[in-house]
């Protein structure tokens, strides 16, 4: 029997979402800074720059999470390496270097508790179902665990234009069936815009989009009809996702800069996306 303590009763943790079998914490304060970060220290906390964690509590159900993600566990937990075999183990190697994602993602089952690594990001707590019967589809690095019966799929876009120019990679991880998955996400849950779509369209200028419901079509396409114009409206080409379902996006993310002359504009690292030289290449693979 193991017992717990200055864990559950712990003041300098905050318990601030849960779902399923999973409970966010959040660390108040750094009670272990040095005098000499302590003025770092003291900044990041009041701009939310606060370490989370996430618990796992294992009642005879399993859970799936990044492979290094986990710290301690307690109680008659065990670890499966998930791989499925030489063929299985394959399959997830080629699915890990293609969404950027572990190639495998150890399970863990049993009785008791799993806590994993603590982390600066911001936790999301999706119940995929409410995504649609195809899931949701999730940016490159996003996932950090998720219920067992989930299924993973790695899906492809539908022309290499999109590809190519929307920033968004070739492919990425879809996540289907009923369960809660933990995404670690580069802004907080009050920073995301969410978009019901149902039978409509949502178009956005960049990568911004972190989550969409795999129901959704995602093109790349140029902000106007001549190719000269999009070049010359500063918003060249846009991500584009028809149909019914849901999109989360995060409008404050790095990638975008504020500047006095004309609000929004995309940093260099992704401005390449609106020239006249990217309508041409849309063009040709579109």
């Amino acid at each position: 029997m193991v017992t717990l303590n200055n864990v559950f009763n712990n003041d300098n943790m905050t318990c601030i979402a849960s779902g399923g079998p999973f409970f966010v914490y959040e660390h108040q304060n750094d009670l272990s800074v040095t005098p000499g970060g302590s003025p770092t220290a003291y900044f990041m906390k009041e701009m939310n720059v606060k370490r989370r964690q996430v618990l796992c509590q294992l009642n005879g159900n399993s859970v799936k999470v990044q492979a290094g993600a986990m710290q301690w566990t307690t109680g008659n937990v065990e670890m499966n390496a998930n791989v499925g075999g030489v063929g299985g183990f394959f399959s997830k190697a080629i699915k890990g270097a293609v969404t950027g994602e572990s190639a495998v993602k150890p399970l863990y089952q049993g009785q008791g508790f799993l806590m994993l690594e603590p982390t600066y990001n911001h936790i999301l707590l999706e119940d995929v179902s409410q995504w649609g019967p195809q899931g949701m589809v999730l940016d490159d690095g996003l996932f950090f665990a998720c219920e067992s019966g989930l299924q993973e799929n790695v899906v492809r876009r539908q022309n290499v234009s999109s590809a190519l120019l929307g920033g968004e990679g070739l492919f990425n991880l879809c996540l289907t069936g009923n369960g809660m998955a933990v995404l670690e996400s580069p802004v907080p849950r009050q920073e995301l815009f969410e978009f019901v779509l149902q039978d409509d369209v949502v178009k956005i200028d960049g990568n911004m989009a972190i989550a969409w419901s795999g129901s959704l079509q995602f093109t790349v396409e140029k902000s106007t009809k001549s190719l000269i114009g999009s070049g010359l409206s500063g918003e060249g080409f846009l991500n584009v996702y028809r149909g019914t379902g849901r999109i989360l996006m995060a409008p404050t993310m790095a990638g975008t800069i504020n500047v006095s002359s004309n609000g929004p504009e995309q940093t260099t690292a992704t401005a390449g996306q609106s020239t006249v030289t990217d309508a041409v290449v849309s063009s040709i693979f579109g």
